[in-house]
C-alpha cells in the first residue's frame, strides 16, 4: 500500500502530460490525421483523442479551433487543445470569396486536362524517340509540362475543382498521339508539338482575356500562372518549327487534324 501511494503521483503526472500531435495520423506519421465525422463529434466530442496516451482531450470549450484542409480540399473546423501547437494547413489556401466559380472551375479543369494530355503526348514521343537526337529536346519540353501539371494539381485542391471524368481517355489518347506522331520520325513529332502547343497557347490567351474582363486584380495570381505557361507553350511551338516540323509528311493535314482533336478535347473537358 505504501509503494502504491508513493508511485501514484508520478503516474498521474505522467498521464497528465499531453503531447500535441503534428500533421499526422498517429505517432511518427507525417500525414494529416482524419478529423472526427460530424455525427460522432456532435454525439461525443470529448472522445476525440489528442494525447498520445489515448486519454480524452479537454472539454470543447477549452479548445481553440483551427482551420484545416483535408486531402480532398474540403474546409472545416478542427478543435485543437489549448496550449498545443496548431496544425499547419497541408495545401495552398486561396480566398474564394467573390470568385466566379463557374468560370474558375471551367478554366482550371480544362487546363489541368490539357497539361495532363500534353504530358502523355510527350511520354509517347519519348517512348519512340527517347534515344534519338531529338530525345533531349523532347525531354526538356516534357519536364516543363510536368511542372505545369504539378501546379494545376495544386490549384485544383486550392480552388476545390474536380477533374474531368475524361482523364482516363486522355491518358490513352495522348500517349497514342505522341507515339503515333513519333513513328513518322522526328519531323512528325515536331509537327504534333507545333499543332498541340499552338492550340494550347491560343486557349490560354482566351482565358487571359476572360479573367481580365472579370477582375484582373482578383485573379492576379491565376493570371500570372496562365501567362507564364502560355509563354512556355509558345516556346515549345517555336522549338518545333526550328526542328523542321513543317517538313513533316502531309504537315498541313496532320496539323489540322490534331488541332480539331484539341478543340474537341477542350470543349469536352470544360463541361464534363
Amino acid at each position: 500500500m505504501e509503494v502504491a501511494a508513493a508511485v501514484a503521483p508520478a503516474v498521474r503526472r505522467s498521464l497528465g502530460q499531453r503531447r500535441p500531435l503534428r500533421c499526422g495520423t498517429g505517432r511518427g506519421s507525417g500525414r494529416l490525421p482524419r478529423p472526427p465525422t460530424a455525427h460522432l463529434s456532435a454525439r461525443r466530442p470529448e472522445r476525440w483523442r489528442w494525447a498520445s496516451y489515448g486519454r480524452p482531450g479537454p472539454p470543447q470549450a477549452a479548445r481553440a479551433p483551427v482551420t484545416f484542409v483535408s486531402p480532398a480540399g474540403l474546409w472545416g473546423r478542427w478543435p485543437v487543445p489549448a496550449g498545443a501547437v496548431s496544425l499547419r494547413p497541408c495545401s495552398t489556401r486561396v480566398t474564394l470569396e467573390g470568385v466566379n466559380r463557374p468560370v474558375i472551375d471551367r478554366i482550371i479543369r480544362v487546363d489541368h486536362a490539357g497539361e495532363y494530355g500534353a504530358n502523355r503526348i510527350y511520354a509517347g514521343q519519348m517512348a519512340v524517340l527517347g534515344r534519338s537526337s531529338v530525345g533531349p529536346i523532347i525531354q526538356q519540353m516534357w519536364n516543363q509540362e510536368k511542372d505545369h501539371l504539378k501546379k494545376f494539381n495544386e490549384l485544383m485542391v486550392a480552388y476545390r475543382v474536380r477533374p474531368t471524368v475524361l482523364l482516363p481517355f486522355w491518358n490513352v489518347a495522348g500517349f497514342v498521339l505522341g507515339a503515333g506522331s513519333a513513328l513518322l520520325g522526328r519531323k512528325g513529332a515536331m509537327a504534333c508539338t507545333v499543332a498541340v502547343e499552338e492550340s494550347i497557347s491560343d486557349h490560354y490567351n482566351s482565358q487571359i482575356r476572360t479573367l481580365m474582363e472579370e477582375d484582373p486584380e482578383k485573379y492576379k495570381e491565376l493570371l500570372q500562372i496562365i501567362k507564364q505557361f502560355r509563354d512556355d507553350e509558345r516556346e515549345h511551338h517555336d522549338i518545333g518549327l526550328e526542328h523542321d516540323a513543317e517538313a513533316a509528311p502531309a504537315y498541313s493535314v496532320l496539323k489540322t487534324a490534331i488541332q480539331l482533336g484539341c478543340k474537341a478535347a477542350i470543349f469536352l473537358s470544360e463541361r464534363i
